[in-house]
């Protein structure tokens, strides 16, 4: 266990090394990739407080009335679900997803309050936006999102205004419960501090590590009960899918107190190699196990 530590702590500095090596030698951020730049040009963006925020919008199955939304994980964005974007299309009349607020091609403002709470607001927006308030929608979401989910139905749940419609919730790979979830060397160096913490948080902006994004760890220790609880009490029907191979929540620690925690809710646990991105490991299985869940009920 030591030994596969300090091999990971040697693997992540050296990748700390590249972006700071770039900068020395001022290489520009790499251009955008074609099939970026193809998915930036099929959304749109809506206005969030003076933040602009990116968002897709598909229409897909015809004769299902049902809508999706997906929220992405840290620290990546939507994109992160473009391999599993046309399968659902053949399912959903529209589906659905944004870049959170300092993350892909949405706004990064700087300094700024980053919080689950304000990312949890832009979705609500989002839905108000697209002229969805009194529809009931399927929420899918993966770690980071998996939070904005939790407290989107705590929302729900206690009726508060602007709340969405939920009708259904499957989170992915989170940290849902702060005691079995275990940040990476770089997400702890960049929301503790630390002499490199300042350096690091300017360098890689453009891989949207931010010590203010960060802090969404913090938050979930602090708003457990809250979250958690959500989850606990909420009678919407509620799925788990699990890459069992992921570090951040490790297998069976995580699986055995979620299935504790919340015996109502079912589970689909992928094959042993999949990991912490189980949609972009495993977009057929993944797939399947979502779509199985959702014509469950």
């Amino acid at each position: 266990m030591f030994s596969c530590r300090m091999k990971e702590w040697w693997i992540q500095v050296g990748l700390l090394s590249v972006p700071l090596l770039a900068v020395y030698l001022h290489i520009p951020p790499p251009k955008l990739s074609p099939a970026l730049h193809s998915w930036r040009s099929s959304g749109g963006y809506f206005t969030y407080k003076a933040q602009n925020i990116f968002y897709r919008d598909s229409t897909g199955a015809v004769g299902s009335s049902d809508i999706v939304i997906l929220l992405h994980g840290f620290p990546t964005s939507s994109y992160d679900w473009y391999k599993i974007w046309e399968g659902l299309t053949q399912r959903f009349h529209r589906v659905i997803a944004l870049d959170f607020v300092g993350f892909g091609f949405s706004d990064k403002p700087r300094p700024h309050r980053y919080s689950i709470f304000e990312q949890a607001s832009i979705v609500e927006r989002l839905v108000g936006h697209l002229g969805l308030r009194n529809h009931r929608i399927n929420l899918l979401s993966h770690d980071y999102g998996d939070t904005v989910a939790q407290e989107l139905l705590h929302r729900y749940e206690h009726n508060k205004t602007g709340s969405i419609l939920i009708n259904s919730l499957c989170l992915s790979n989170g940290g849902i419960f702060p005691e079995t979830h275990y940040p990476r060397f770089i997400q702890k160096l960049l929301k503790d501090g630390g002499f490199l913490s300042p350096i690091l948080t300017r360098l890689m902006n453009f891989f949207l590590f931010s010590r203010g994004i960060l802090q969404y760890i913090n938050q979930r220790k602090k708003h457990r009960d809250r979250w958690v609880g959500a989850l606990a009490s909420t009678t919407v029907p509620l799925h788990l899918i699990y890459g069992p191979l992921d570090p951040v929540n490790p297998y069976p620690e995580f699986l055995q107190l979620y299935k504790k925690v919340l015996p109502m809710s079912t589970v689909s646990v992928l094959d042993d190699h999949i990991s912490h991105y189980p949609q972009l490991e495993d977009p057929t299985g993944f797939l399947n196990a979502y779509l199985n869940f959702i014509n469950s009920f």
